[in-house]
């Protein structure tokens, strides 16, 4: 089922729903269940909420999914470039045409940490450990994902990447997984589809040459310097977009959640 919530927004003083799904039995019993926080929630469960008229398909896999958990989907803002600027946690390289947003994802994810996750806790029947709490998001979410598994590694243990815009900020990203002594338990899922790839030589072969391919993998080289377990996943004809991020669902939560 999915119970949709406003919750506030402090930086903007602006609302921002949560999308929440909750298992199918959850009101019949009296089990405690893990968490996933998930960006742009307004895409993941059902087609009629997502910004382009179709979803993640996520409500309908966690439905027939063995392991039973509370997904929550938390919406950004849709007024001009909001969602640029509330989901970059640093300032893009010079040049970059990210240069030009307000860099508001450190925000953001206090207000996850501060305010969405105790609101989750009190509310329903969480185990709220770290060790059972996870995050992720496709592109500029995908990019805080990363950010938030490594700066907020005390809260989340899993991170799902999809696709995500990594490029234009690749210096502070490595200096924060240098520096941010990851719990060797921590296990990201890194994707991207050879169809967006920049640089890549063949879209529709396996991408080992790309400009997209070797940012990811030295992002899961420096997790693995912390004993952390990183999956990199090229999806061959991937592009950008929920219909293919839909079918990386399975394996980025099998992942994350059952290996």
């Amino acid at each position: 089922m999915i119970i949709k919530q406003d919750c506030l927004y402090p930086v903007k003083g602006a609302n921002r729903p949560l999308h929440i799904h909750l298992p199918d039995n959850y009101w019949q019993s009296t089990e405690s269940y893990p968490v996933m926080y998930v960006f742009d929630g307004h895409n993941l469960f059902r087609d009629e909420d997502a910004t382009y008229g179709k979803s993640w398909g996520m409500e309908t896999f966690l439905n027939q999914w063995p392991k039973d958990m509370i997904v929550v989907g938390m919406e950004c803002g849709h007024v001009g470039n909001e969602r640029l600027s509330e989901y970059l946690p640093y300032p893009a390289d010079s040049g970059s045409s990210f240069s030009r947003f307000q860099p508001l994802g450190k925000e953001t994810m206090q207000w996850i940490v501060n305010q969405v996750k105790p609101r989750i806790d009190d509310q329903y029947r969480t185990i709220p450990f770290r060790e059972c709490t996870g995050i992720a998001g496709s592109s500029m979410g995908g990019l805080m994902a990363l950010y938030g598994v490594t700066r907020y590694n005390r809260w989340f243990s899993k991170a799902g990447c999809l696709s995500s815009a990594v490029g234009f900020c690749m210096g502070p990203i490595m200096a924060d997984i240098s520096r941010s002594e990851l719990s060797p338990d921590t296990r990201v899922y890194l994707s991207w589809g050879s169809r967006e790839a920049a640089g890549v030589r063949d879209p529709l072969a396996e991408d080992h040459s790309s400009h997209t391919y070797f940012c990811n993998r030295r992002i899961a080289e420096g997790l693995s310097t912390w004993g952390a377990s990183p999956k990199l996943r090229c999806q061959v004809g991937g592009g950008h977009c929920e219909a293919d991020w839909e079918k990386l669902v399975p394996e980025c939560l099998n992942f994350l959640w059952m290996e």
